[in-house]
Order: C-alpha cells, then structure tokens, then sequence
C-alpha cells in the first residue's frame, strides 16, 4: 500500500436494476449484469462515487467515460488491480452491493483523484478489507483519510462488523491515514502491519 493507499455517510437503499430502472437480461459479458444502485457518498471535500460494471470496464480499459475527468496518474497499479478484482466478483457472485470499488472525486471539480474500495463483501466473521490509492499530484491533503473515513461509515451503515486494512511496516504515511479515520493497530501478519475497527463502537 503506497502513502495514501493504504465519521462516514449511510448508505441509501439499493436495489438490482439497469440504467433504465429494470433488471437486465442475462448474457453479453460482465455489463449486462443486474447491477445494485448505491448512491454517490459526498464528504466535505470528496465525492465517493460507486463504480457500475460498465464504468469498472472503462477504467480497466483506461477510457474514462463521455465527460469524465481523470487526475494525472489516475488509474494507477491499485485502482487496476482494485477494478479487475471488482469486475471478477461481479461476473461470479453478481453485485456486492455496498462493498464495491468507488471512484475518489473532487467535489468542487469532479476530477477522479484515486479509488478506494471493499476487497469483497463479509465473511462468515462480519470483516472486510479496504483498500485506497490516491494519485500522486493530490496527496499529502487528507484525502485518502477523509475517504477512508466515509467508508467506515458505508461499511457500519451496510452491516459490516470489522474494517480491516494493511500496509508495510515502513509506510508511516499509510498507518497515520487509518489512524485518523478511527481504525487502531491490530498486529503484524504476512510482513504487513493490519489496522482494525470495530464497528459496534
């Protein structure tokens, strides 16, 4: 996890539907899937904007979409690696609903600075993962800790039971951005240093 990759909103409702409102017929690839619509999660300074598959598939392909801006290094190693994960859970599990990859935003621009997303929904403990990379030009700002904040709170709103993140032990950067966003030094494992936060708390 680089530097920034490494008290949020709630989630509206979500349902399964298409652009058009109703659920899509099946076949056709990845898009063509019922996708579940949650709504953008704004922070003072951020808008946290949840991928649809065929955004993900714009982004893996390095195309933004008609209109969209895109920061200078935006998508980076993480946000692809983060994206393709998404678009494989989609294909095989269908949507994951709240705990998807979202689209770090510039409120005041609209211009895309770096991702942050679930590793997955879940598990049978109630944990998930993060994950989050901010471009380069934009870190040092607070962003990714803004973010992260508001993740927590997608998480807790969603009814996850834990946040879990990780970084390298010598990236300071990274474990003062979960710090600030509530999470607390859990241990070291697989030379990775996790953070944690319980969400009953």
């Amino acid at each position: 996890m680089d530097p920034e990759r490494g008290p949020g909103a709630a989630v509206t409702g979500a349902r399964a539907e298409g652009p058009d409102g109703n659920a899509l017929p099946g076949g056709g690839g990845v898009s063509r899937l019922p996708f579940v619509k949650i709504e953008t999660v704004a922070t003072e300074r951020l808008l946290l904007h949840p991928l649809t598959v065929a955004e993900g598939e714009r982004v893996a392909a390095r195309e933004p979409s008609p209109g969209e801006r895109w920061g200078e290094g935006y998508p980076g190693a993480g946000d692809l690696a983060s994206v393709g994960a998404f678009l494989r859970r989609c294909a095989e599990e269908g949507d994951p609903g709240a705990f998807r990859t979202y689209q770090v935003r510039l409120a005041e621009s609209g211009v895309v600075v770096g991702g942050i997303g679930f590793h997955g929904p879940p598990g049978a403990d109630g944990a998930v993962t993060v994950g989050y990379g901010i471009v380069p030009g934009e870190r040092g700002k607070g962003y990714a800790s803004e973010a992260l904040a508001a993740v927590v709170g997608i998480a807790r709103g969603a009814g996850a039971a834990v946040l879990r993140g990780d970084a390298d032990p010598a990236n300071a950067a990274s474990h003062r951005v979960m710090e600030r966003a509530g999470m607390r030094r859990e241990g070291e494992r697989d030379g990775l240093v996790r953070f944690l936060v319980e969400l009953g708390e």
